[in-house]
């Protein structure tokens, strides 16, 4: 006996489809826009067109429909006007949810370019509408409609009649012509933050009967980049991936999604993972760094995947260095302290050198032929271009007459120190050359750029004021390198010093005083004076010493 075909199961509906807002109060992420409209609704203010614009999947689309029930909603009794909260059973809201109410045109601007399809619109909207209280069109992708068709379009979107709405969704409104949007109402709907989205699908699973780790919730709304379509096609990859991996596993009835099945499927590195290649790469260990990589792409890793995760460790340490706190709800309490650690010990001249590097090794990554190698060659050369002294230092060492020592300038170990001293450094500057000296570029670096010394004491002394906010344990960091140095205990402290004591300006200021000084000077020379009044476009670019002072000659 076989089934009849009423009772055959309905076909199953992807989540993303399933669980499309049906209200103002289900729709996340966009209350401003909620609010405006819900006012507008209340005193009777409603536009005669609307623009929804944003990125893929944040609802534009279930915006323009909800709008149109707002407007057509006439209640459980069918006396109700215009309502913010569209009550969903009456006739037009149910038409209007299953697409098929006459009096909601729906059009796919994709599809219908050209002027043929704008002047349908324009003869119909003469005609009243049949059943609702407004006639709405509803154009998805306006900015695909050609030019031609937009122009034949612009008097009637100016003055449609009084039962005429339309309803503009677009994901490029730069391509909408300024003359559309000057007589649209528009609503820029925002991404939808991490932290939304992993709450949204937490209830979304609760409703579905499947387990979820709240990581891997935190992973797929993480990948979902605001959007939460894209996030509830991603969840709804991960129900079926961890349905099969635990009828295998547990026999467990109920399906449950972890972290590791997410990241698996994902093709994503473990963030430990990266942390750990980042690592490798400040300490200088190349087979170390290869090795990894090898492993994480033999484990189903990509290698722009790789890139991009040493990326956002980089940013997070600058970010860190500069006071910005975390707020990151997927950062684990280790990776925090490994962002602080890092960020206290390399300077910000290392971590942008790190960042162009990268950068580079990105758009190298995403153009091979043969992305792992191509990896591989962008971290070789992030650890031996990373490694260069700063220009500061490079100077420092022609200078002295010494050669480029080829040391790893971002290691996070300590670097090895000379003998210790018998006395402190007679000023403040020959105490920052000691550092560099001393390989302690991270520390050296930061006293140039943020140090303005107050009060100095070759006993061993040094009050400062800090140009930008230090990072944590700076001080005791710098402490800690020249007790180290010099075999003194230091007094480093952070004030503002006796009456008559005035902070001087740092060393990164006062390098960029005297370089502005030698351009004016330059500038004010007679033969200077002339070349820039006879070519007053042209600009003095550099000044080279010699040419200087033999010019002064």
């Amino acid at each position: 006996m076989t089934d009849s075909p009423s009772s055959a199961p309905a076909a199953y509906r992807v989540l993303a489809r399933k669980y499309r807002p049906q209200s103002f109060g289900a729709l996340i992420g966009q209350d401003a826009m909620v609010q405006t409209l819900g006012n507008a609704i209340k005193r009777g203010r409603l536009a005669h067109a609307f623009l929804m614009t944003g990125v893929r999947g944040v609802g534009k689309t279930s915006t323009a429909r909800l709008i149109a029930k707002a407007l057509n909603c006439i209640g459980v009794d069918g006396q109700g006007g215009p309502t913010i909260d569209p009550c969903g059973v009456c006739e037009p809201c149910m038409a209007i949810a299953e697409g098929r109410h006459i009096d909601v045109i729906e059009m796919d601007a994709a599809s219908h370019t050209g002027v043929d399809d704008v002047r349908e619109i324009i003869e119909a909207v003469r005609y009243a509408a049949v059943s609702a209280r407004y006639k709405i069109y509803i154009i998805d992708e306006v900015h695909m409609l050609s030019k031609n068709a937009f122009n034949a379009l612009l008097k009637t979107l100016e003055e449609p009649p009084a039962h005429v709405k339309f309803l503009f969704a677009t994901t490029e409104v730069n391509k909408v012509p300024v003359t559309v949007l000057s007589r649209c109402q528009r609503f820029d709907l925002r991404r939808i933050s991490a932290e939304k989205l992993a709450d949204h699908f937490a209830a979304i699973v609760a409703q579905e009967g499947v387990e979820a780790e709240p990581a891997a919730l935190k992973i797929i709304a993480q990948a979902a980049e605001g959007s939460a379509r894209d996030g509830l096609s991603i969840l709804d990859q991960a129900i079926a991936h961890a349905e099969m991996a635990g009828a295998e596993a547990s026999g467990e009835a109920r399906a449950r999604v972890t972290a590791d099945q997410v990241r698996d499927m994902l093709g994503l590195s473990d963030r430990g993972a990266v942390r750990r290649l980042f690592g490798l790469i400040l300490s200088g260990d190349t087979a170390a760094v290869l090795a990894m990589l090898r492993d994480q792409h033999d484990l189903g890793v990509e290698p722009l995947s790789l890139i991009r995760g040493l990326m956002e460790i980089v940013h997070a340490v600058t970010a860190a260095k500069a006071g910005r706190r975390s707020d990151d709800p997927a950062q684990s309490v280790e990776e925090r302290e490994a962002l602080a650690d890092w960020a206290s010990e390399l300077g910000f001249a290392p971590l942008h050198r790190l960042w162009q590097l990268l950068l580079k090794g990105h758009e190298d990554v995403v153009s091979a032929t043969m992305p792992v190698e191509a990896a591989e060659m962008a971290l070789l050369r992030l650890m031996h271009a990373a490694s260069l002294p700063d220009p500061s230092e490079l100077a420092r060492l022609l200078q002295e007459g010494g050669g480029v020592v080829r040391a790893p300038v971002l290691s996070s170990a300590p670097a090895p120190s000379a003998a210790p001293q018998a006395n402190a450094p007679a000023t403040f500057e020959a105490m920052v050359d000691l550092l560099w000296k001393n390989k302690q570029s991270a520390i050296a670096d930061e006293v140039e750029h943020r140090v303005r010394p107050v009060r100095y004491s070759a006993e061993g002394e040094l009050l400062f004021q800090p140009a930008a906010p230090v990072g944590e344990g700076f001080v005791q960091k710098l402490k800690g390198a020249l007790d180290q140095i010099t075999g003194l205990r230091w007094i480093v402290t952070i004030g503002d010093g006796d009456q008559g004591e005035t902070p001087q300006p740092t060393l990164s200021e006062r390098a960029e005083a005297e370089a502005a000084a030698a351009i004016a000077a330059i500038r004010d020379m007679p033969v200077i004076k002339a070349a820039l009044e006879t070519f007053p476009d042209a600009e003095l670019i550099g000044v080279d010493e010699t040419a200087k002072w033999s010019a002064s000659a």
